[in-house]
């Protein structure tokens, strides 16, 4: 098949593209030997694609989601592969025909209206699967399900599992304003267990706290990387927190820092450089045009872990006025140097929405620089089912494999597949 140019490339070349069976959005990715997992935000599942060959990908392999609910997020270590389960939250346009109600106020709040809808009268039981699904991917491109975690509420947002006992979750339980932070025991994997739970004070009105985020602000776990003893977690304009969860049954707080405001929130994702007491945060553009606020992806120095100080930023994109371009522009994922993948404290691969995929060289993490580019031509056709939305790239996971090729999501221009010339 012949590739699309792209916009822009610098020290990047596209080397491969699929359509994922022509569901061409996607949001998480997982790479994993060979295949390539992705989860769709609008096509209401997720795909397997062969990716064995990245120069010809091969057929998409469609797996759908249970009624009313959406498979976002997925994880894949060894023969396992975790798949959240939550309310399809963008099911219902009339929810979310604004960004704003998604990003501005808790889950909780905004997603009564869409709750009592799709249980229709009579408040019928809800008819969505809320939690955590286990796969067996021994045969990768037939999952075989083995497990699964129910949780009372709208479900999973996403996961951080490396292999071993334990998982992790971001989780909108009942009771609570929005997502927090969940430990799951993966000893028998046909039968996790929601072990522990920690949240910001004030998210958690049933045992009688009073909501304490500021007004047009949403205080959410977003996710939570984890290293050692101790969980990176963003939570959305919360700002980050550092916590011990030596203890998995109840995890404690040993720091919380929080920009928002003077900054525009978002926080969205953690990647711990813990050999060179290093962190870098990446907060999430989720307007369009900067509505929001300039977008930073931030380096703390860890060193301390109870004072983290942020030292720096990353450059900002800047070959065309991005802010202009329509669409979200600004940080939203990190590659996560998961085991078995591209694993490195110097070079940082993100992907900036509506300006691509990026990789960055913190090897001075003083004065970071940008080492590559590559912004993927517009899609040429829409999944996103929202009204209004721009038909413009925006890239939205990456993930680096242990050769160092990059694979990358969007949410309607299916999967890139790139050399970076680093």
């Amino acid at each position: 098949m012949k590739l699309t140019p792209p916009d822009h490339a610098r020290n990047m070349k596209l080397i491969g593209h699929s359509d994922i069976g022509g569901r061409g959005d996607g949001l998480q990715l997982m790479v994993h030997r060979g295949w390539a997992y992705v989860a769709h935000p609008w096509s209401q599942g997720f795909s397997i694609v062969d990716v064995r060959d990245p120069r010809r990908p091969g057929a998409a392999t469609y797996m759908a989601a249970p009624p009313n609910t959406w498979n976002i997020h997925l994880q894949t270590h060894d023969d396992l592969l975790l798949v959240i389960n939550a309310l399809d939250q963008f099911a219902d346009v009339r929810t979310f025909a604004s960004e704003k109600a998604y990003y501005t106020q808790s889950m909780g709040r905004t997603l009564g209206e869409t709750i009592d809808r799709t249980r229709g009268a009579g408040g019928a039981q809800r008819p969505w699967t809320a939690g955590m699904t286990v796969y067996d991917i021994a045969v990768p491109e037939r999952p075989r399900r083995i497990g699964q975690l129910d949780v009372e509420g709208i479900g999973f947002h996403r996961l951080w599992y490396v292999g071993g006992r334990w998982a992790y979750a971001s989780a909108l339980l009942d009771g609570y304003t929005d997502h927090i932070f969940v430990t799951i025991d993966m000893a028998d994997p046909t039968r996790p267990q929601l072990v522990g739970r920690w949240w910001l004070p004030g998210m958690h009105p049933a045992g009688g706290e009073t909501p304490q985020a500021p007004a047009g602000r949403r205080w959410a776990l977003h996710h939570a990387l984890v290293h050692g003893d101790t969980a990176y977690a963003c939570w959305r304009d919360g700002g980050l927190t550092l916590l011990d969860i030596a203890d998995r049954s109840a995890p404690r707080l040993v720091c919380h820092r929080n920009w928002c405001p003077p900054y525009g929130g978002g926080t969205h994702s953690a990647l711990p450089l813990v050999e060179r007491g290093l962190l870098v945060v990446a907060d999430e553009a989720v307007l369009d045009n900067e509505e929001d606020g300039r977008k930073h992806t931030w380096v703390f120095d860890i060193r301390e872990p109870a004072n983290p100080i942020s030292i720096a930023t990353f450059p900002i994109p800047d070959e065309i006025d991005y802010a202009r371009k329509g669409g979200h522009f600004g940080a939203h994922n990190l590659h996560e140097n998961r085991p078995g993948t591209f694993v490195s404290d110097r070079l940082v691969f993100a992907t900036w929405q509506n300006a691509g995929i990026r990789a960055f060289d913190i090897s001075d993490p003083y004065r970071p620089r940008e080492s590559g580019a590559l912004v993927p031509a517009a899609p040429r056709r829409m999944t996103d089912r929202r009204p209004g939305r721009p038909q413009v790239i925006q890239s939205a996971d990456v993930f680096v494999d242990a050769q160092g090729l990059v694979y990358a999501t969007d949410y309607n221009a299916g999967l890139e597949i790139i050399e970076y010339g680093g």
